[in-house]
């Protein structure tokens, strides 16, 4: 049993959670308030995030822009985890992640603060060996070498004792309020009924998070006192035997039929004309033809009584999740 004082050091941390209306953020946030922990917010909608979180009594929500300096520095002094879940899409990366992931670094400096960080498997290109947290990332693509530097910034801000840094690197992930552009024509058109559509090929095993799992990691790893300065972990989830059988689970979950469009690399090429967002996943179609794998033995050895959220449950809450949304 964790002694009264180690519970009320962790109650008593201050979190302020960055992209708490995206994906991996809003899990994040969701697992705080499901732990009891009053959580600051930093939006751009407080409609949006007052609907996703139901008016929830535990959160603070601040409203502006995470590129505004002065904004960012204000909310998070005094904080001591602040959770990067800025990811903005594809075509504004190069413009607005490295100075985004500046700013959090100037922000945790105010207070010698961690900061969370969803890494990603990028870095490592079209790689055939799991990839492991001393693997030596080599990047083959503009993504893969903005991600890496990323890093580079993290780690470097955490080895001059600016802050700390706990990166935790996912492969594509899956859960509520995951609309991207791979998750939302699985998930979102099962629960619609409609054709699901993935890229590229269907046959190859694809590894995925679930992001309230992924969430729970990160609230584990948040409340440890005695990391190095920047420590990196992976968790890889589950591996699906291909995308076709996953969507045929999505689909009897669902009860929707079981049909499954290809978007082949023509097709792509053709729509990114028009799409920046595609015209930008075009760079990483090898991700879409083969499979690549994180070996997370270390998360897992390391967290033994962690229990992911069964498959069909997760199936079932997507889902319904999505559902939600057009009532």
């Amino acid at each position: 049993m964790i002694h009264q004082t180690l519970i009320q050091m962790i109650m008593s941390k201050k979190y302020l959670v960055l992209g708490a209306t995206g994906s991996i953020g809003y899990a994040f946030t969701r697992e705080l308030l499901k732990q009891g922990i009053e959580t600051d917010i930093l939006v751009r909608n407080r409609e949006k995030a007052q609907k996703l979180f139901h008016n929830n009594p535990l959160l603070n929500i601040h409203v502006g822009d995470v590129q505004d300096a002065d904004m960012l520095m204000d909310v998070s002094a005094g904080v001591d985890i602040i959770f990067h879940g800025v990811n903005h899409p594809y075509q504004y990366w190069y413009k607005l992640m490295k100075p985004v992931t500046s700013l959090v670094i100037k922000a945790a400096r105010q207070n010698r603060s961690t900061i969370l960080f969803p890494g990603n498997i990028y870095a490592f290109g079209n790689i055939d060996e799991p990839i492991r947290e001393e693997t030596v990332p080599v990047p083959s693509t503009k993504k893969g070498q903005l991600r890496f530097d990323l890093d580079i910034m993290l780690q470097e801000a955490a080895d001059t004792g600016q802050c700390s840094v706990i990166n935790l690197r996912l492969p594509d992930f899956w859960g509520p309020n995951v609309t991207n552009g791979l998750i939302k024509p699985l998930f979102g058109n099962a629960a619609r009924g409609k054709s699901m559509t993935w890229m590229v090929r269907a046959d190859v095993p694809h590894q995925f998070v679930y992001t309230p799992d992924a969430a729970r990691l990160f609230y584990l790893l948040s409340v440890e006192n005695h990391l190095p300065p920047y420590f990196v972990l992976n968790y890889g989830g589950k591996i699906v035997p291909s995308v076709a059988a996953l969507a045929k689970d999505i689909s009897m979950e669902a009860g929707s039929p079981n049909r499954l469009k290809l978007l082949s690399k023509a097709t792509l090429r053709i729509l990114g004309w028009f799409v920046p967002l595609v015209r930008e996943l075009n760079e990483n179609i090898y991700q879409f033809e083969n499979c690549i794998k994180l070996d997370d033995t270390k998360v897992r050895t390391k967290y033994p009584e962690f229990e992911e959220t069964r498959f069909d449950d997760a199936l079932r809450e997507t889902i319904n999740w999505y559902r939600s949304e057009t009532d």
